[in-house]
């Protein structure tokens, strides 16, 4: 079995972090308990057509979700030596590599257009031109980057793993102003990425609070609570925010570990509606229809937005590290611990095809565009898969 899925500390599959002098990585002895489950058989309803496959880098072993970035015609990808690749994300032809000699653990952000940003394990932020990979500027952090930078035209904002939010001019790296949180003395080995909208920074942090901030000064605009800790112990008391924001229109998604599914008013963060659920992963949202999440157990949910009630659950990929899941058509998409894709019909949670597109872990949630899907195993696989 894969070493990454029997390290545990009481909770299955979690690596966790320590914040004391700084951020550091502990593991419990390993132990091995209920394995995951079998792969159920199924008819198959269609057979997945990839596109292409191109090998990036490798990234196996980090534990980092080194997800791939869209950005006009390209799919960006870093491996965790800090190899910048930018393929033409209908063909698969690589247009330009840059090596960056840096750790990285998390994945490559960009502002949708001509930059894409590539932060480190050391602390460092790099821009890069999109169509060449040039290195335009860096900048030192405090600390190490888990998430992929967000970034506009004038403003790039990053998490850090010491419970800062960095905002930093575009133009040459310089910070512009920060926000902090205090980092609880356990949390989840990650952070969820800042979203921009508008004239404002979205940011989920591990005290189970997301906090929108007025880009321009760091102004707090509102706080709302996904989690609250509960129990006696720091493992019982886990309220992380690690799966990413989702924002559609006027309403922030938002899911915490061992906390709720909630969707918030954008403009005043007054709550809409929540459900209970522990998420680490990620979500995605069908507005007015479904949020779709993989909670912490690794069973796959379809719950209504609005009320938060079930729809659907999928209980049939329990403890096989399912990844966020990404909403491909009529299906969801998500990948697993053996690098198997799993499509899920949208109506009623039932499988419906597979394909295994690497025999090393899927962990980062697919990304779909222009009718395609793509998946980066943690060995480099990067494959373009089509979406019926």
């Amino acid at each position: 079995m894969k070493a990454d899925w029997v390290k545990l500390i009481t909770v299955v599959g979690l690596t966790l972090s320590l914040s004391a002098c700084g951020v550091k990585e502990f593991f419990a002895e390993d132990t091995y308990e209920a394995p995951p489950e079998p792969l159920v058989e199924f008819e198959m309803e269609f057979e997945p057509e990839t596109r292409w496959t191109e090998k990036t880098g490798g990234n196996e072993n980090s534990y980092g979700k080194l997800r791939p970035w869209l950005q006009g015609e390209l799919i960006y990808t870093v491996d965790e030596n800090g190899m910048v690749s930018a393929f033409n994300a209908e063909t698969g032809n690589r247009q330009w590599r840059e090596k960056l000699k840096m750790p990285v653990v998390s994945g490559v952000g960009g502002n949708g257009s001509d930059r894409v940003y590539v932060g480190s394990k050391d602390g460092q932020l790099v821009a890069l031109d999109a169509q060449s990979g040039e290195t335009l500027w860096e900048s030192t952090l405090t600390s190490e980057v888990l998430a992929p930078p967000a970034a506009n035209q004038d403003y790039v904002v990053v998490r850090t793993a010491d419970g800062r939010l960095n905002a930093m001019n575009a133009d040459d790296g310089e910070t512009l102003w920060y926000f902090q949180r205090s980092v609880p003395l356990l949390s989840l080995r990650g952070v969820s990425a800042p979203k921009i909208v508008d004239d404002m920074v979205i940011a989920g942090f591990d005290n189970g609070k997301l906090v929108s901030l007025d880009i321009a000064d760091g102004r707090v605009i509102w706080e709302a609570t996904v989690a609250v800790p509960r129990g006696r112990t720091e493992l019982e008391r886990l309220v992380d925010i690690d799966a990413d924001p989702v924002i559609i229109d006027n309403t922030v998604y938002a899911a915490a570990f061992q906390g709720d599914v909630a969707a918030f008013d954008l403009r005043d963060g007054s709550e809409r509606w929540d459900r209970e659920l522990s998420v680490e992963t990620g979500i995605d949202v069908t507005p007015g229809e479904a949020v779709f999440l993989t909670d912490s157990e690794s069973y796959v949910w379809a719950i209504q937005d609005g009320s938060g009630d079930s729809l659907w659950r999928q209980t049939r990929l329990l403890r096989r590290g399912a990844t966020a899941p990404v909403i491909a058509g009529d299906y969801i998409v998500v990948g697993d611990f053996e690098g198997y894709l799993h499509w899920i019909a949208r109506s009623d949670g039932r499988f419906v095809a597979r394909q295994r597109i690497d025999k090393s872990a899927i962990r980062a949630q697919p990304q779909v565009r222009n009718g395609l899907l793509y998946a980066l195993s943690v060995d480099g696989r990067l494959a373009a898969v089509r979406i019926p």
